[in-house]
């Protein structure tokens, strides 16, 4: 019954992994920013207690630019919020 429980958690977790990285990517496609190789990174998936990490792969110099102005340009809205 206890390995049963456990499997249960470790599904969950992937799941809340894949959760996580559709938000992230949805987040990023509204900043105009596509990781092309945004994933789960399937090796951290596996066993009886995952860590389930997201991995944010590779990408070329225009997107990480990209996401260097995406990221900058909020922290100006943090900034004014605090």
């Amino acid at each position: 019954m206890a390995t049963a429980g456990r499997q249960q958690t470790a599904t969950d977790k992937v799941r809340d992994a894949e959760r996580a990285r559709d938000e992230l990517r949805d987040a990023l496609k509204a900043a105009g920013v596509q990781l092309p190789s945004l994933g789960l990174d399937a090796a951290s998936c596996a066993g009886p207690a995952p860590l389930a990490l997201i991995d944010l792969g590779r990408c070329n110099v225009a997107t990480a630019r990209a996401l260097t102005a995406a990221l900058r340009s909020n922290e100006g809205k943090q900034g004014a919020a605090r």
